[in-house]
């Protein structure tokens, strides 16, 4: 199987398509990444101080722009979610790698950013069974971790129907040395 980092898949179903990221999703990802209802969901845990809000094109753009170098240098994957029946972006899945000195090492991350009204228990369900049955492999771990704050009700009860489990275990960043908490993890 050739690397995710020199062929990206895409994965699609009825509802969603899952492709690398674009700069022309630039338009659409601003709708996701300037709402403010979603921006508590998002996860930013060691990501030197950004938030992932982005209250206008320019910052839209530089974040993709970091995306596809972050691609090109093999740090981690952002694909776009497509709404199909719109024909619109709705949201990011970023996925990497994870090698470090604590319970977390060896594992993928998954972080979904998603639109506020996508933040649906049924939706993000049909995502991850969209795409982490092939994680696994494509990022040659046997485990998965995402973190879901405890006010996302509707992520929470995804994640459990899913088969995530709430791990008690802090992700200790590599960039600030900060135990982060909220991490659900599931196995192959």
């Amino acid at each position: 199987m050739k690397s995710v980092y020199e062929s990206c898949p895409v994965f699609e179903n009825e509802s969603f398509m899952l492709r690398f990221v674009k700069k022309e999703d630039a338009t659409d990802l601003l709708e996701v990444y300037s709402d403010k209802n979603a921006l508590p969901f998002f996860n930013s845990d060691n990501c030197d101080g950004d938030n992932f809000f982005y209250p206008n094109i320019e910052k839209m753009e530089s974040a993709i722009n970091f995306w596809l170098s972050s691609y090109k240098t093999k740090w981690f994957v952002r694909w776009t979610i497509i709404d199909k029946t719109f024909s619109k972006a709705i949201g990011t899945i970023e996925m990497f790698h994870r090698t470090a000195n604590d319970d977390f090492n060896d594992v993928g991350v998954l972080r979904l950013d998603v639109r506020s009204d996508y933040e649906k228990s049924d939706v993000i369900r049909e995502l991850f069974s969209l795409i982490i049955p092939d994680l696994y492999e494509l990022f040659d771990c046997a485990e998965i971790i995402t973190k879901i704050p405890l006010y996302a009700i509707e992520r929470i009860d995804a994640a459990q129907k899913y088969g995530f489990v709430k791990s008690g275990n802090l992700l200790v960043g590599t960039n600030d040395n900060y135990g982060y908490n909220g991490y659900w993890i599931i196995k192959t």
